[in-house]
């Protein structure tokens, strides 16, 4: 059975990737921070989250860590290699996205929105991936944004998920011979909820998406069709295929946005 790493996997869209991948058969480590991060309302996720695994018989641990700390990251993998003996795939979905301008993010803030976003799938990779390619080969998907095109608001957060953009075009380069792939999904549609998403709104969901443009499903994207896509990538079905961009919600990838739909004229 294989094993995977899904960093941010308690809440929100990590909660969802941890929950689609176990169903599908993987032995899943998840890990995150049981504390608020900035403009997050992402906080004390474990319990409920090993309860529901529990409850369904999934093969997942959970375990309290920080992306952005190195010695953090050793003792994830570490505990990954002595559960299951080996790590053939990763989820670098970890990330916090406070809004602002260079004018008003200031220098602290911005060093922990690129420690976390950016630096965090840099040391996860570097970690992970020795342990990849013993097993002959693997997958890595990194969760990036329409943002890393740049948006306003966003100027922190959208240079992390830029540099996200282009560290996985290069991995995909660096690792092709070593058959490991490494592909980008990116959320849109402007409807799935997590700490990020509710803690820009002041944890008023209902203040959440409107206007979004939803779909070509005809309704917003949620966390659980981000997961359904990040686990074609990871599985065999996808072994052709690395160091592309995979756009699950509407266009974020392309810049957008989409055009109002048009009036029904009769």
């Amino acid at each position: 059975m294989k094993s995977v790493i899904v960093t941010g996997g308690t809440y929100g869209i990590g909660r969802a990737i941890t929950l689609v991948l176990a169903r599908q058969g993987w032995r899943v480590l998840a890990f995150g921070l049981e504390a608020a991060q900035p403009s997050s309302l992402a906080a004390d996720a474990i319990p409920a989250l090993r309860e529901q695994c529990r409850r369904e018989a999934l093969d997942v641990t959970l375990m309290e860590a920080d992306v952005s700390r190195a010695a953090d990251v050793a003792r994830v993998v570490a505990q990954a290699l002595a559960l299951h003996g080996r790590i053939d795939a990763l989820v670098n979905n970890a990330a916090i996205g406070p809004l602002g301008t260079v004018l008003d993010t200031e220098e602290g803030l911005w060093d922990r929105i690129q420690a976390v976003n950016l630096k965090g799938p840099y040391l996860m990779s570097r970690a992970v991936i020795p342990h990849i390619r013993v097993q002959g080969g693997g997958a890595i998907v990194n969760v990036g944004s329409g943002a890393g095109h740049g948006k306003p608001n966003m100027a922190a957060y959208a240079a992390s998920k830029g540099g996200i953009f282009a560290l996985s075009a290069a991995m995909a380069y660096d690792h092709f011979h070593d058959r490991i792939r490494v592909n980008t999904v990116l959320p849109g549609g402007g409807g799935i909820v997590s700490g990020m998403s509710l803690g820009r709104v002041g944890g008023d969901e209902a203040r959440f998406g409107r206007g979004a443009p939803g779909t070509a499903a005809g309704r917003v994207a949620t966390g659980e069709d981000l997961a359904h896509a990040i686990a074609f990538l990871l599985s065999d079905a996808a072994e052709t295929i690395s160091g592309t961009v995979l756009d699950v919600g509407c266009f974020a990838n392309q810049g957008g946005p989409i055009p109002p739909k048009p009036e029904v004229r009769a």
